[in-house]
């Protein structure tokens, strides 16, 4: 617990510095526009770290989150356009094939035996194509657009004129992943499985369960990004959403969730959603070139599993 709470305020600090570091650079920075982009993508990427920090609780990994706010994007925005259904309705659809998609993962990973790197590896390429394939069917390849104004609202309207309405999503299934984690049995079976998976068995923990609702769960919140993220951009776009996955595993590793599973908090994914937006927003405050950003983040990906692994070591 100690070194919990020592590794978060470690990263707290860091994230301080790297505001305070950008304001020095660019005083824009510091601006109301520029605070509610960072709030808005924490958002998206906190929903999306929410499902990847289950995931890898139990010992996996999920490599398709970006690649299905692309095909949950394009999707609704087909939905809405072509279809002309309900947004509800609409919303539903895309929630149920995240969840259908999740399923498959769960299935493959559990019964199937099969490395959830490789099913989910898979996915990453699948719901991408896809996309693509929709969009070159209806559009000859170009973005879905002419959206309802209604739902273009959810993605960029702001509650009191500063609060971005994507963080309501994010706040509450950030709620209620905390209170399963932390107040259920089901969060300490999640921590078990991961901790040590034959152990957990041999305790009568369902172990196949749990790591099928978790894949589930991070399939489910990644088509809820996509939805907000289509919504933001207002069109369904097949190049939204690259490299999200990278950023999205960022963020939760370098919040102190251990790839080798059972120890990590959703209080630190929280920071390193932060960390990460920051970063991203200020890469662009600091005249980066845009091809650098993925270098860059990849490198801290690199940091943080490597202090990971020196830290269980010890």
């Amino acid at each position: 617990m100690q070194r919990r709470l020592f590794q978060e305020a470690t990263l707290l600090v860091a994230l301080v510095l790297l505001v305070a570091f950008s304001i020095w650079r660019n005083p824009a920075f510091s601006s109301r526009e520029n605070w509610q982009i960072i709030t808005r993508e924490a958002a998206l990427f906190g929903i999306l770290g929410i499902g990847e920090t289950l995931v890898i609780l139990t010992g996996g990994i999920d490599l398709a989150p970006g690649s299905l706010v692309t095909l949950s994007g394009v999707v609704v925005a087909y939905l809405l356009v072509f279809t002309h259904l309900p947004m509800p309705l609409a919303f539903f659809l895309v929630l149920l094939m995240g969840l259908l998609i999740g399923a498959v993962h769960g299935l493959f990973v559990t019964k199937l035996r099969v490395p959830p790197f490789i099913i989910t590896l898979g996915t990453l390429s699948a719901a991408r194509g896809l996309a693509i394939v929709l969009c070159m069917t209806v559009t000859g390849g170009q973005p879905i657009v002419n959206l309802p104004e209604s739902f273009a609202r959810l993605g960029q309207g702001s509650l009191w004129g500063w609060l971005p309405i994507p963080f309501i999503p994010f706040a509450l299934f950030f709620m209620l992943a905390a209170l399963l984690l932390y107040r259920t049995r089901w969060g300490r079976y999640i921590f078990a499985v991961g901790g040590n998976l034959e152990a957990a068995r041999l305790a009568g923990v369902p172990v196949d369960a749990v790591r099928m609702f978790c894949y589930m769960a991070s399939a489910g919140l990644a088509c809820v990004t996509g939805v907000l993220t289509a919504a933001y951009v207002n069109s369904g776009d097949p190049n939204v959403g690259v490299a999200w996955e990278l950023y999205t595993i960022a963020a939760v590793v370098i919040g102190g969730t251990s790839l080798m599973g059972g120890q990590g908090t959703l209080w630190g994914t929280l920071l390193g959603t932060v960390f990460m937006s920051v970063l991203k927003n200020g890469l662009l405050f600091w005249n980066v070139p845009p091809y650098w950003h993925d270098v860059v983040v990849g490198g801290v990906v690199v940091a943080a599993v490597t202090l990971d692994t020196l830290r269980r070591r010890r």
